[in-house]
């Protein structure tokens, strides 16, 4: 086999490989965007309930999705600009950022699915401590607006069931005006609806708004689970790609 033509063939094999890496780039974009709207989409729908939880778990592990995202738009370009010069030093710090953004990708994953594994007790230990204690109190208004909505949104009435809300604080000392439970559990929300809590009047749903908070929060977490590895898979293929052209581009002089 003559020089020239292993010559021929190892510019054939670079070229295939910077093509590659160019189609890895568009996907990875595509890639970022996604796991940059999960992020936005997971603080921006229903962020009023962040306040009802225990633990920032599930808006860190957002937060970190949104960081990645944006470092994945910028990454992008530099791997573009990679692959165009040629340059190893491009590429190394290419295949750095693409190392850094795993690993936040990895950090985030893996803080949802703990978190996924203890959402259930720890919505049972203070969802209900937190509507009835906190609700309508001076200084507590987040958590007023967060448990209406709540109500509203899902339907529900009280965190297992309406009568929670006889132990209220917001019962008991007399801010109710006469009412059993808020008016955020009536079908239809009229002034001092909530004295009436007849089933025909408001939501009396079995299991209450645990049940229906822990599956929305869950299929958020699943979401942000499995963006995470989809994005996480393709990295490690665009990091294979940089590593096999990096070795057979030459070392540049500067």
């Amino acid at each position: 086999m003559s020089v020239g033509y292993k010559d021929d063939q190892n510019d054939w094999v670079t070229v295939c490989l910077k093509y590659l890496l160019f189609v890895f780039n568009f996907l990875f974009w595509m890639g970022g965007a996604a796991v940059l709207g999960v992020g936005v989409w997971t603080l921006v729908a229903k962020s009023d309930y962040l306040s009802l939880l225990a633990s920032s778990t599930f808006a860190v592990s957002a937060y970190i999705l949104i960081l990645a995202g944006s470092l994945v738009v910028v990454t992008g370009f530099l791997g573009c600009c990679a692959v165009i010069r040629e340059q190893r030093s491009c590429l190394s710090t290419y295949f750095i950022c693409l190392l850094f953004i795993f690993l936040i990708e990895l950090v985030a994953g893996v803080l949802a699915y703990v978190y996924y594994q203890r959402l259930s007790e720890e919505l049972k230990q203070h969802l209900n401590h937190t509507m009835t204690e906190n609700y309508a109190q001076p200084g507590k208004e987040a958590v007023t607006f967060a448990v209406d909505n709540l109500q509203q949104d899902f339907k529900c009435c009280g965190s297992n069931n309406s009568h929670d809300w006889t132990v209220s604080k917001y019962l008991v000392s007399g801010q109710a005006e006469g009412r059993a439970v808020p008016d955020s559990c009536c079908k239809t929300i009229t002034p001092h609806c909530g004295k009436r809590d007849h089933p025909s009047n408001i939501y009396k749903v079995e299991g209450g708004c645990i049940t229906k908070l822990e599956k929305f929060l869950a299929d958020h977490l699943l979401v942000i689970g499995a963006v995470g590895i989809g994005v996480a898979c393709l990295q490690i293929c665009g990091m294979v790609f940089t590593c096999c052209l990096y070795r057979r581009i030459k070392m540049d002089p500067y």
